[in-house]
Formats: C-alpha cells, sequence, structure tokens
C-alpha cells in the first residue's frame, strides 16, 4: 500500500519521498524493481523515478525535513488476540516528532483501530519539541490487491478525516488530478471506523453466501442463478455473492478480528462478524468435506490443486484458503501436485514438504485422480479441458471458485463439483463411470 500510494502520487506530479527501514527493498526501489506482484506498478516506478519525482531513502528525518504531507503506511499485524498492533505505528510517530521543523501534515493510511488518529496526535506532541503547529489526520486506503494501482487512480471515494481546514485544503489538493471521484469529509474516528466498517461487512457478505451455497448443496438449489436473482435487488447488488472456498489474504481476516475487538473495547458484541469469521474459518473444511465424499477417500489419491494466492493478479499468500486446503488434504493421506503462475517460489516454505510443485499447469495435472481449483487465475480458468481430459488418470474437477462452466465440462465427460452449483446433484448418476 505505501509503494502504491508513493507512486502513484509522484505519478500525479508530486514530489514523493518513499522511507524504509528495509536496504534491500531500497537497493530493489533504486533500481526500479519491486517486491510484489502488482500489475502496473512497476512501470509507474520506473517512469516516475526517471522523472526525478520519486525517490527512496531509508532516513527518515530527510523524509520529514523534506516533506509538508507524510503519510504513515507501516505494518498493523494483529496480535493473539485479534486486537491490532500498533507498535510500529507508536514508534514512526515519535520519530516524526523528533524530526518535524515547522507545520506538517501527518496522514494515518495504515488501516488502523477508531481512536488511533488521536493518539498518534498525543504521541507527537509528547515527543515534539518545536513550536510549530501540526495537524494529524486518516485518509484510509481501499485498494485491493492486483488492481489496486487502477483503484488509486479510478476511487470510488476519498475519505478524509479531519481536523482543521488547512488539513482539508492540502490533502484535497494532493488528490485534486483525480476525476469522477467524491470526497467524504468526516471527522477522525468516523474516517477510520468507514475503513474497519467496509471490510468487515464485505468479509459479512462472503460468509453469508457460502452459508447460503451450503443450502443450496444440500437441497439441490444453483447458488450462482440465487445469487443473480439477489443481486438485481439494488439494495443489495452482485459484488462479493461469489460462492467459494472462503476469503483470505492479509486486510479481511485481520481487518474482522480487529473490529470485533473494537466492538469488545466499546461493550459492543458484534456477533454477525463472530459468526462471519467462524464460517469462513469453516469453509474450506466444508469443501475438503465434499471432495472426500465425491472421492470416496483422499487418502492414496493423486490431487492437483490449481492456484494457491487468495486471488488472482497478486502474490500474496497470507491467509490463503489454497495453503490452508492443500495442509488438510495431506493430512488425510492425499498425494498432492500444485501450481500457480506467480507465487509458486514464494509458497514453497509454506508447503509441506511431500509437495510437488510445477510451473506448468497441464504437468501439474497429469495423471492426477482429481483437479481441485482454488484460485481463479486465468492461466488455469482457460485451460484447454480436452487436453487436460486425456492427461488425467481420473476426469473429476472440483471448483473452489465457481470459475469454470460445470456444463461445458459435464459436456466434456468430466464429473463437476463447484460450491453450491447443481453439477453435484446432476452427475451423481454417473458416480459408477469414475470408480
Amino acid at each position: 500500500m505505501g509503494l502504491v500510494q508513493a507512486a502513484c502520487l509522484a505519478d500525479l506530479g508530486h514530489r514523493v519521498m518513499g522511507i524504509d527501514h528495509d536496504p534491500e527493498k531500497l537497493k530493489s526501489f533504486e533500481r526500479g524493481e519491486i517486491p510484489i506482484y502488482e500489475p502496473g506498478l512497476e512501470v509507474i516506478v520506473k517512469r516516475n523515478r526517471k522523472a526525478g519525482r520519486l525517490s527512496f531513502s531509508g532516513d527518515l528525518r530527510e523524509g520529514v525535513e523534506r516533506s509538508k504531507i507524510i503519510f504513515i503506511c507501516v505494518n498493523t499485524p494483529p496480535l493473539d488476540t485479534g486486537e491490532t498492533d500498533l507498535s510500529y505505528v507508536g514508534n514512526v510517530s515519535k520519530n516524526i516528532a523528533r524530526y518535524m521543523t515547522g507545520y506538517k501534515l501527518i496522514v494515518s493510511k495504515s488501516t488502523v483501530p477508531v481512536e488511533t488518529g488521536r493518539w498518534i496526535e498525543k504521541t507527537v506532541k509528547r515527543y515534539y519539541k518545536g513550536k510549530g503547529a501540526f495537524d494529524v489526520a486518516s485518509n484510509p486506503e481501499f485498494l485491493r490487491e492486483g488492481t489496486a494501482v487502477h483503484d488509486f487512480f479510478h476511487p470510488e471515494r476519498i475519505v478524509l478525516g479531519i481536523q482543521t481546514k488547512q488539513a482539508e485544503t492540502l490533502l484535497r489538493q494532493l488528490y485534486s488530478k483525480i476525476k469522477n471521484t467524491r470526497f467524504v469529509i468526516t471527522d477522525i474516528e468516523s474516517a477510520e471506523l468507514i475503513k474497519h466498517a467496509s471490510n468487515s461487512f464485505l468479509a459479512t457478505k462472503i460468509s453469508f453466501i457460502n452459508s447460503l451455497a451450503r443450502v443450496c448443496d444440500n437441497v439441490g438449489a444453483d447458488i450462482t442463478q440465487v445469487a443473480h436473482g439477489m443481486g438485481l435487488d439494488s439494495r443489495i447488488g452482485h459484488k462479493f455473492l461469489q460462492a467459494g472456498i472462503g476469503f483470505g489474504g492479509f486486510c479481511f481476516p485481520k481487518d474482522l478480528a480487529a473490529f470485533i475487538h473494537i466492538g469488545d473495547k466499546s461493550n459492543v458484541d458484534l456477533k454477525i462478524l463472530r459468526a462471519a469469521r467462524a464460517v469462513n474459518e469453516e469453509q474450506v473444511f466444508y469443501f475438503v468435506d465434499r471432495i472426500r465424499q465425491r472421492l470416496k477417500t483422499v487418502r492414496g489419491k493423486s490431487l492437483a490443486v490449481l492456484g494457491l494466492t487468495f486471488k488472482p493478479n497478486t502474490d500474496d499468500l497470507r491467509y490463503s484458503p489454497a495453503l490452508k486446503l492443500v495442509h488438510a488434504l495431506v493430512d488425510r493421506g492425499a498425494s498432492v501436485n500444485v501450481y500457480d503462475p506467480i507465487a509458486l517460489e514464494k509458497a514453497k516454505p509454506l508447503l509441506p514438504d511431500q509437495i510437488r510443485s510445477f510451473s506448468d499447469p497441464y504437468a501439474a495435472v497429469k495423471k492426477t485422480d482429481a483437479i481441485i481449483v482454488c484460485t481463479e487465475w486465468p492461466q488455469i480458468v482457460k485451460m484447454d479441458f480436452k487436453k487436460v481430459k486425456r492427461l488425467v488418470r481420473k476426469p473429476i474437477v472440483f471448483d473452489g471458485r465457481n470459475a469454470l462452466s460445470g456444463k461445458v465440462l459435464t459436456q466434456l465427460g468430466f464429473l463437476y463439483t463447484g460450491v453450491g452449483v447443481r453439477g453435484w446433484q446432476e452427475n451423481r448418476k454417473n458416480d459408477h463411470l469414475f470408480y
């Protein structure tokens, strides 16, 4: 998020200095390389480095002294309790205060619990020895991994939690070249809550549709048709009504846990969020059980898992349902091949030792008893399944993202099982053909 913010602000024409304490990252930035996979970002970094608008340094003092607006984009990981670890925010706030000269606008960009902005303000006041004024603001990010650059330049809204007119003016000017969006001006606490509430609501929406998919499995309905009918209601909408093996990534699980903790701290039991989290934690194991039922057993079976990242167009493996699924299959005695177009090397330390990794999806499925789709990468969805059928030992597909056409695969002779779709019931009569 910090790198996207820095590079894209530079692309708007501002002079931006990115500060990081990791020397290896700084060296890669200087070479125009980036340590993450985010479509379009490397080009923007190189372009603005060449134009002299974007620089990088490990010297926080230099960054603070040379800047009028300072964005805090540090990590805010979860503690075991679900509470957000604000130690990085606290440390950088102290050092900003020590190095400040003249007016500074300190903007919290990291996802933080409500009242963090006030805490940052108190921290800066405590350590600031100068006499100049400063402002603290909240500008939560709504970037989606895989489309972060597009989201920066085409935001649905820009939320500014501010205390003074000067802070509002500076931030409006900063984003003035971004057109066709709306500014949402609030107090700091409301801005902080908007971020956590948005992610928690979307996570809840996913868990709701996954719960409904289980009902569809049991009664013979089709979740894709149900979701389509629901989504036509403008009060509901189609987004985040795609059933699957659950949400992953860093943001949703972390923010859900943090918001539950915020509720507890405020003497409000956010039961609906606890339920959403529980459904998501169970969803992978629900799907694994569906696989086991379909195959009679997974012990001794050779299975191909396609896709390891929590979503396509990113190399992020944090809280990935696919990794959880792989471990569950191995624990139950399966032999597993894995394929991912981007994150294979990154995933190897996170996988069981006996896993076989493949850089080619066709090699991964060769002589397997079933294929399991966990991430809807184009390289997977657009595979030639006529060719796949010639390679596999048994033409069985478990689609954990409902990304493939069950009808087409069935016509090709595959036994298809999605999440809450009718393929399970329609193909049940053909089980004898595969065993």
